[in-house]
């Protein structure tokens, strides 16, 4: 982290050199020393060091210079650090301009030139106010600053996706924020679309894309080699896995994820049924040790990075990116998991990212400290969201269309959720309606034949999944719902489709295409839990190792 600065500013380079040297002896070793030699190139590098996140702890200032003052200086200074504190250097002549000045623009104290002997006309000066403004300084956030709309959906999308790729960031709402209204005024955006985001180097964008920021963060979206034993298709728990056991064993690995690792298990507030974990542990704490173990044995994981298309080549598995590169591999897993499936509620659609929210990740919950907010869904998901948000929520309601949780949830979240003052569960219960002009104002419910209207300040929803598969649907076999077939579920059961072209059944995770398998949440067939997709992770190498060998 940057040390605090003390900048000062003169005209006369002697004075500069002088109170330079005072300065580094003193003062050297705790703060940043920065000098300029007008008011006008001091305030374009004050600008961007609030751009960059750094603080500035006293302005030195001559009150005589050419084309600006150190008055006119320090009233525009003020409006970009107004905790710095501000010392005039004037000659005897100027004194009632400095006594002017401690009330035009609060400057603390003025200095006399020659300030000589240092040691009782400058440092008792400085001193006091620098130990003043020590004893109520917080160091500035130094990860990414993000200015946006709490309501609008685009300021949503950037916030969850580095919530979910954990990346630190400072959130700013435009509307409520003067510290952000002061940081868009020295970005020099005349009319920013938002959300703008800041980086710590002090450049900005405006509306930027999420694949834009992945590429400005570091993350790795182009694969460093043509050709891998196995690609993976998603890096959730499943993915995850097989990326450890794969690369572990030397086979050339990619996962390839279109969000972030660890998948929806990321957004899980506490998983506390994990083997291993007595105290539990959160679902973005279960994907930064995944990622890590992935990494550390050479698999190499492209986010945000989506497959769109396969194609097949002799013994070789293509896949088509977004992007239009292409990566090909001997073995393809695919590993997507599933998308949540949406709420076909009128008003919904239109209130989507403005207080309706799919999934939900922990760093929203600050945001609604004492706010009422409603959960549909009946599962462990919405079940862990409600224990967590009840922690900040005036009241969470969990709305669930079946009359009971015990088919749904397990027990542990169940008993969790009935020892919460702040939690309520309605069963039977349905939405009929989301109300809101540019946000989620209030929900219409239907319970027993009974319609009524509660406030609402969001709607988070989880009502069960869809495979997002189309885009593979073609090449391999898929059930009704689109869940892929692998094993002995293929074509109703038969050991082999009728266009299998080998002399062998296929394996246990081997869809009806060669090569290519499948394995948790997107598998026809699936037990949706964490545990589960980790342990299809890792069986499932062994199956591309017999694969690989017979090649």
């Amino acid at each position: 982290m940057a040390k605090p600065a003390i900048f000062t500013v003169d005209d006369d380079p002697n004075v500069l050199q002088s109170i330079g040297r005072d300065l580094r002896h003193e003062y050297g070793g705790r703060f940043r020393l920065l000098q300029a030699d007008s008011g006008q190139s001091a305030l374009e590098a004050i600008r961007n060091l609030k751009l960059r996140g750094e603080a500035v702890a006293l302005f030195l200032v001559d009150q005589r210079m050419p084309e600006m003052t150190g008055v006119e200086f320090l009233a525009e200074a003020i409006q970009i650090f107004p905790d710095a504190k501000r010392v005039l250097l004037t000659a005897y002549t100027d004194i009632e301009a400095a006594i002017r000045a401690i009330n035009d623009v609060g400057i603390h104290h003025y200095l006399l030139k020659p300030w000589h002997p240092p040691e009782e006309r400058l440092y008792p000066v400085l001193n006091d106010l620098l130990d003043d403004w020590l004893s109520a300084y917080r160091a500035p956030f130094e990860g990414l600053r993000v200015i946006g709309y709490r309501w609008a959906p685009a300021s949503h999308e950037v916030r969850q996706f580095l919530s979910l790729n954990q990346v630190p960031f400072h959130w700013m709402d435009v509307t409520h924020s003067t510290e952000a209204q002061r940081l868009l005024e020295q970005t020099g955006l005349e009319h920013p679309q938002f959300p703008v985001v800041i980086f710590p180097d002090g450049s900005v964008l405006d509306r930027p894309s999420t694949s834009t920021i992945a590429e400005r963060i570091g993350l790795s979206m182009h694969a460093q080699r043509p050709f891998y034993d196995l690609a993976i298709i998603g890096a959730g728990p499943s993915g995850l896995a097989a990326g450890v056991y794969a690369a572990s064993e030397g086979l050339r690995t990619v996962l390839i994820e279109k969000q972030a690792p660890g998948g929806q298990a990321a957004t899980s507030a506490r998983i506390e049924n994990y083997l291993g974990f007595p105290v539990g542990l959160s679902g973005a704490d279960l994907a930064r040790r995944a990622t890590a173990q992935a990494r550390r044995f050479g698999a190499e994981i492209l986010s945000p990075v989506e497959a769109v298309g396969i194609r097949l080549e002799g013994q070789y598995r293509i896949v088509t990116l977004s992007d239009g590169r292409e990566i090909s591999c001997h073995a393809l897993l695919i590993a997507t998991g599933v998308t949540y499936r949406m709420l076909e509620v009128p008003g919904v659609n239109e209130l989507t990212g403005a207080g309706v929210y799919y999934g939900a990740t922990m760093s929203e919950a600050p945001a609604y400290e004492g706010q009422d907010l409603f959960i549909v869904g009946a599962g462990n998901s919405a079940g862990q969201a409600a224990v967590y948000f009840s922690q900040h929520a005036r009241q969470v309601t969990l709305l669930v269309r079946g009359s009971t949780l015990a088919t749904s949830m397990s027990r542990y979240l169940i008993d969790q959720l009935e020892a919460i003052p702040n939690v309520r569960v309605m069963t039977e219960t349905r939405i009929a309606e989301a109300h809101g002009s540019d946000h989620l104002e209030a929900i219409a419910v239907e319970q027993n034949g009974h319609r009524e209207v509660y406030p609402a300040d969001a709607l988070f929803v989880f009502i069960g999944a869809t495979p997002p598969t189309d885009w593979i649907c073609g090449v391999v076999e898929c059930d009704p719902q689109g869940f892929i077939m692998c094993g002995a579920y293929l074509e109703g059961g038969m050991a082999r489709p009728s266009k299998w072209p080998l002399d062998r059944d296929p394996y246990m995770f081997e869809t009806s295409v060669p090569g290519i398998f499948v394995t948790g949440d997107v598998r026809h067939g699936s037990v949706k839990r964490i545990a589960t997709a980790v342990g299809e992770g890792a069986m499932v190498v062994q199956f591309v190792h017999q694969y690989l060998g017979n090649l």
